[in-house]
């Protein structure tokens, strides 16, 4: 019994005398891994889209979804590193895949994409729609190193506002047309599809639904789409 106390007592003083002997630049970069490891943790946000996404007329730019969800997730400890908006009122698939020839962007680890409304409201071909939206969700998951951390968002539809009244119906139906094939296409990759049109047909233009324009959503609106967003990306991220 006492030849294994002192062979372990023999073992403590070796491993205290290793210990007290630590290259100090070793432990000094022990400290860097846990800071590189804690901002690995964070998040670099890129939303792609068109007015929808830039929160076109909204009284203020905070209250743009992508910008309130980034609040909701930092709120939930959640930090986000990087967040960039690519998009612009009256963009189509081809003004989005242009802009993001020219956009200098790097690696995100989620990305969001809204695009189609202009291709309907423009009357432009909707086999180029599908063409380029297929390139557009390849080129998402290449900037989100992979499939897991993208997400869609459906078209809302416009035709409920004082704009489309007249014509809502036909504006119904063809954003339907859009919202389906983006969501076969989402299945298809194992991406989630988030419903916000529901929403928008739902609030219609109801006080406080709308922006100043009457036309796109207010911020109001905005952040009941979050709601069905954050869970959706809070679930993403704890994969």
């Amino acid at each position: 019994m006492r030849r294994l106390s002192f062979k372990l007592i023999l073992v403590l003083v070796s491993a205290l005398f290793m210990w007290s002997c630590e290259d100090p630049v070793s432990a000094s970069n022990f400290g860097r891994d846990i800071e590189e490891l804690v901002l690995a943790d964070s998040i670099d946000f890129l939303a792609l889209g068109d007015s929808y996404t830039v929160g076109q007329s909204v009284a203020d730019t905070e209250d743009r979804w992508p910008n309130q969800l980034v609040r909701s997730l930092e709120n939930d400890g959640l930090p986000v590193r990087e967040f960039r908006i690519v998009a612009m009122t009256g963009w189509t698939t081809t003004n989005l895949l242009n802009a993001m020839e020219v956009a200098d962007l790097k690696q995100y680890n989620l990305v969001s994409l809204l695009i189609g409304v202009n291709n309907q409201f423009q009357g432009k071909p909707f086999d180029l729609f599908e063409r380029e939206f297929a390139i557009l969700l390849d080129q998402s998951i290449e900037l989100a190193g992979g499939k897991e951390n993208v997400f869609v968002v459906s078209i809302p539809d416009y035709g409920v506002t004082p704009f489309g009244l007249s014509n809502s119906y036909s504006i119904a139906m063809e954003i339907n047309k859009y919202n389906a094939h983006i969501e076969e296409q989402c299945m298809e990759l194992g991406i989630p599809f988030i419903d916000v049109t529901s929403i928008s047909r739902r609030l219609g233009y109801s006080p406080g639904a709308l922006a100043s324009d009457n036309l796109h959503p207010s911020g109001e609106q905005y952040s009941q789409w979050v709601d069905v967003i954050y869970p959706v990306v809070r679930n993403m991220l704890n994969k």
